[in-house]
Formats: C-alpha cells, sequence, structure tokens
C-alpha cells in the first residue's frame, strides 16, 4: 500500500463530515487536505482509542518526534510520507502539527474545563490550528480568512462537544465548562451517570435542567458559525467552500439535535452519508451555507 492509498482509507474509513468536502476538491488539493486529515485521526485516535495513559503518551511522543524528524527530511510514518511533499505548497509549519498533537496530550491530562476561556484554549489546538491549516489547503489568498478557519473550527469543536457528552461521560470526561454547569444547576456527576429520562411524555427534572444547559450550549455554537461567515473574506469564498459545505452539515446536525431535545446522553445523533453529500453538493451548487 502506498502512503497516498493509506491515507485515502483512513479519511474514508472515518465517515467523518470533513471526508465529503474533500470529494469537490481539485486533486492537488484533496490529496493534500486528505494526507493532513488521516494525520489529524491518527493522533486523534491515541486518545479515543486508549486503554492505557501511558501507552497513549509514549505513542503520542512518538509523533511528536516523527513530526520533528519528518521536517527534518526523514518521515518514516505512511502518513508523514503523503503529506509532507505538500507542506510548502500550502505553507503547513511543524508548529501546526505539533499544536495539534499537544491539543491531544491535553485529553491525557485534563477531564474537566472550569470554564469557557479555558475549553476555548483547548479548541484552538485540536480545531482552530486545524480550520487554519486548512484554510491555507483550500486556497486562502485573505490574511483575515485565518481568523475565519478558527472561529469556524471552534464552532465545529463545540458541536462534536454536544453530539458526543454521552460518549466522553462514558470515558469519564465532561467538556462543558463547569461554570456553565453550576450555572444550570447540572451536576458532574449525574452526566457520568447518564441518567435515561422517564418513560412516557412527562419530563424528569434532571432532564429539564440538562435541555437547558445544552441549549445554551447550542446557541452558542450558532452564533460562532454567523460570526465565522461574517469573517470570510468575498475574495476567499469560492476557495473555501468546503469549510462552507461541513459548515453546513454540521449546522444540520446540531439542528437535529435540538429538535430532538438533546438525547446525547444515550444515543449519537448522526446524518446517512447521501445526506451529507447532498448538503455539501447543495454548498458547491448555490456557493453559500
Amino acid at each position: 500500500m502506498t502512503p497516498e492509498q493509506y491515507v485515502q482509507q483512513k479519511a474514508a474509513a472515518s465517515g467523518s463530515s470533513f471526508y465529503y468536502a474533500f470529494l469537490f476538491l481539485p486533486k492537488p488539493r484533496r490529496g493534500a487536505i486528505t494526507a493532513f486529515y488521516a494525520f489529524c485521526r491518527e493522533v486523534d485516535d491515541v486518545v479515543d482509542d486508549m486503554v492505557d495513559p501511558g501507552v497513549a503518551r509514549t505513542k503520542l511522543a512518538w509523533w511528536q518526534s516523527e513530526v520533528a524528524q519528518s521536517f527534518a527530511g526523514q518521515p518514516t510514518h505512511p502518513v508523514m510520507q503523503a503529506l509532507m511533499p505538500v507542506v510548502a505548497d500550502y505553507q503547513i509549519e511543524q508548529r501546526h502539527l505539533q499544536a495539534i498533537i499537544e491539543g491531544c496530550q491535553m485529553d491525557l491530562e485534563q477531564t474537566r474545563y472550569l470554564d469557557f476561556a479555558g475549553l476555548q484554549s483547548y479548541c484552538h489546538l485540536v480545531a482552530g490550528i486545524v480550520g487554519e491549516v486548512s484554510a491555507r489547503i483550500f486556497g486562502q489568498t485573505q490574511a483575515q480568512t485565518t481568523a475565519y478557519a478558527h472561529k469556524l473550527g471552534l464552532a465545529f469543536q463545540l458541536t462534536n462537544i454536544i453530539r458526543d457528552v454521552g460518549e466522553d461521560a462514558m470515558r469519564g470526561r465532561i467538556y462543558l465548562p463547569v461554570s456553565e454547569l453550576q450555572q444550570f444547576d447540572v451536576k458532574a456527576h449525574e452526566i457520568l451517570k447518564r441518567p435515561k429520562p422517564l418513560a412516557g411524555n412527562g419530563t424528569d427534572e434532571f432532564t429539564a435542567r440538562f435541555a437547558a444547559l445544552m441549549r445554551f450550549q447550542t446557541q452558542r455554537a450558532h452564533a460562532l458559525y454567523d460570526e465565522a461567515f461574517a469573517l470570510l473574506p468575498a475574495a476567499d469564498r469560492r476557495a473555501q467552500k468546503p469549510g462552507l459545505m461541513m459548515a453546513s452539515i454540521y449546522q444540520t446536525l446540531l439542528r437535529e439535535i435540538e429538535r430532538d431535545n438533546f438525547p446525547v446522553l444515550h444515543q449519537r445523533i448522526s446524518l446517512t452519508p447521501v445526506r451529507k453529500l447532498w448538503l455539501a453538493w447543495k454548498v458547491q451548487a448555490l456557493g453559500h451555507v
């Protein structure tokens, strides 16, 4: 298997919304974003598939070394072998990749965030930097597009956090800020227990408090999407269509979760591949979300 085949397989196997946006890119850019996305998946999977934190730390340390070695001209992993030939073309720097690894390391050390400012610092590493690199690969020409990409990355990450509350709780993690749990009188131990709502039409007291907390999170995410779109310069709107495709998919997912009254503690809400492709195609055809 060639490095190019490896990253293609890695990206396609993830089933991510990102993959559908890549399909509309010209071949060179599609190859570059696929290799970069495969890198993100590799390091993220170290944490998601973790059984032993010590082993996960060792693996992430290996990736730090592999990135440094790759930028010194000696990549050994197929992902880095696929990525390195394009880093100069799209101004991908070692600091970008190391920052993403640093964000994954935070997942090993921290399972709570006291406030939104702290959560934003984490999101900057695991999503903002990803957005910045992606915008360069898509064809950024305006400096202002970097601010758009960081804001959109934050919106994506908050959408992921909302969708994955239950899955994260099973791993002992809560990404909802402690100050906001307190604001809505939702206890961390309640989320970790993942209590099921009452049968029938009645709404139990915890479900009502939890829904209010999640509605607050969702409103902030929607506002961040709007702020991101407002930051995107008209000159880069066409080139940044893949990001807008992802935004359409993610916003639709967010509305579905909201419509179903946030069943995220026990259910992973997702869109079908056909629907994701349809949403991506609409942005490709219309040029906007």
